[in-house]
């Protein structure tokens, strides 16, 4: 829906690739390409498997770095999916900023982000109702609390209140979360 022909879509923390290919299997034969990037050579040693196996047009670029390096140009999406969490808080304004200045006009960035409340007690709920919902799909309490100790200090979650000023601040229009489950969030943000 917007990815323009002859823009770029950029999938920054690619992964191992499900955005990039439904990126890819949106876009279709519009004369668009795919940047896919992530920092760890794993993840784009795996994404270029799955898109290698898929069938789909649209040219893919993988690239093993950090986001904050990339130069964003003439860009119609963005997506920015479980990824700014790990970044250093002081980095997040530029990034967006970086990210809105390469967008083209009506462009849009998907963000998607694990979220901390305002509210002690509504953020601990959350946390609460998201290890439940861990259990109830078969991770043990030892799983649980090993993937907590992985990502404390590392994963630094901000409000959405947080998220949309920043996204005002960088000149991105409509901001509005259009998925939540708990306590993570999808934002679409239109420059």
């Amino acid at each position: 829906r917007y990815a323009l022909p002859g823009t770029r879509c950029y999938d920054l923390g690619c992964s191992l690739g499900a955005s990039t290919l439904a990126l890819r299997r949106g876009i279709g034969a519009r004369d668009c390409t795919i940047i896919a990037a992530d920092n760890a050579p794993a993840m784009i040693e795996r994404c270029r498997a799955v898109v290698a196996a898929d069938d789909a047009p649209a040219p893919v670029e993988l690239r093993l770095g950090d986001v904050r390096d990339i130069r964003f140009a003439n860009a119609s999406v963005v997506v920015l999916n479980f990824t700014l969490q790990f970044i250093p808080p002081a980095d997040r304004g530029p990034l967006i900023a970086a990210i809105g200045a390469g967008l083209v006009p009506g462009g849009v960035l998907v963000l998607s982000e694990k979220i901390a409340f305002a509210d002690p007690g509504l953020d601990a709920l959350m946390t609460d109702l998201h290890h439940a919902f861990k259990r109830a799909n078969g991770y043990s309490e030892l799983e649980i609390a090993q993937k907590r100790t992985a990502l404390e200090n590392v994963l630094v979650p901000e409000t959405l209140d947080t998220h949309r000023a920043r996204l005002r601040d960088a000149g991105f229009g409509t901001v509005d979360v259009w998925f939540q489950c708990f306590n993570f969030a999808s934002l679409l943000a239109f420059r």
